[in-house]
């Protein structure tokens, strides 16, 4: 009940009073989501072990949607959508099963610490694709010198082969996640999903991944592995706490506080990713790991900048 006076909340407050600045209150709500993404990290990395990661993602999806779905049916909310949100969303559906199919092989396959450093680097390729796509989203100065320097740890965590798990598929994959990511946001940015609530644009793209994992899942071997309770906790937490509240939690964020503010807190979540990574699962950061952590978090400082006018 408390979650439900909780969004309540932050829904009627979106509507009576923006903010121009993060306060008290989105400061502590960003940095949470930020840990609890980099944690969810840890869950999906231990959750593989007893569920193969395709079908795992498939199970997230389909669990988060019947959640998503009693929601919207308390509050009142329709899912219908006209013809050309449709497309949107479908479109936006597509990118986030790529994404989440990439970004769970990719951890099944390397470690948090290095899927991490890659994935989270979703800012600077959006900040790439806008300069082209976006009026005044132009990348220069400061934000030019955060590109360069997120590629160079980018290109650093890629030739670093001695930092644990590391696997090529798997940086490759958890790249490409990345670029769907970005993709998502200007999909999101330059369709007509973009007039559908928050809660509709998060059911197209859970219903249409839910399809295509339950799909993709027979091809990439057994479906269970060594299932323990640990495991059915594990897509319980992705799916409820994480797919359900932590995303319907930033949605929210996103029409209170200014996006860039948003963005700013961006660093957070590789670095907490490497941190428990390390800590929880007892993953081995070398230098080089480091070094490009260091530089994609600078990166991320930098293009997440907006010049002042």
């Amino acid at each position: 009940m408390k979650r439900l006076d909780l969004t309540s909340s932050i829904r009627s407050a979106s509507a009576m009073d923006r903010k121009t600045s993060l306060d008290g209150i989105g400061l502590f709500a960003i940095v949470s989501f930020a840990v609890l993404i980099a944690f969810n990290q840890v869950v999906v990395k231990t959750t593989l072990v007893g569920i193969q990661p395709v079908f795992s993602a498939a199970l997230r999806s389909l669990i988060g949607l019947m959640a998503l779905g009693v929601w919207m049916w308390f509050r009142g909310i329709s899912p219908r959508m006209s013809r050309a949100q449709i497309k949107g969303g479908i479109l936006v559906g597509v990118l986030f099963g790529i994404e989440f199919l990439c970004l769970f092989v990719a951890l099944d396959l390397t470690t948090i610490s290095r899927a991490s450093v890659i994935f989270y680097t979703m800012p600077v390729w959006l900040g790439l694709a806008a300069h082209f796509v976006l009026p005044g989203e132009q990348l220069s100065g400061l934000r030019l010198i955060g590109f360069i320097l997120a590629v160079c740890g980018v290109a650093w965590a890629f030739l670093d082969r001695s930092s644990g798990q590391a696997s090529l598929l798997g940086d490759v994959l958890a790249l490409i996640g990345a670029l769907c990511w970005a993709g998502i946001t200007l999909a999101v940015r330059l369709t007509a999903i973009s007039t559908a609530r928050a809660e509709v644009q998060l059911m197209c793209q859970l219903a249409i991944s839910a399809l295509i994992f339950f799909a993709l899942a027979p091809f990439f071997g057994p479906l269970i592995r060594e299932f323990t309770w640990v495991h059915g906790a594990g897509i319980l937490f992705q799916s409820l706490v994480t797919v359900f509240f932590g995303f319907l939690l930033f949605f929210a964020l996103m029409k209170i506080y200014p996006a860039s503010d948003l963005a700013a807190f961006a660093f957070l979540s590789p670095v907490l990713s490497v941190l428990m990574g390390w800590a929880i699962l007892g993953e081995h950061i070398g230098p080089e790991i480091i070094g490009a952590l260091v530089l994609v978090c600078l990166g991320l400082v930098l293009i997440s900048r907006r010049p002042k006018v």
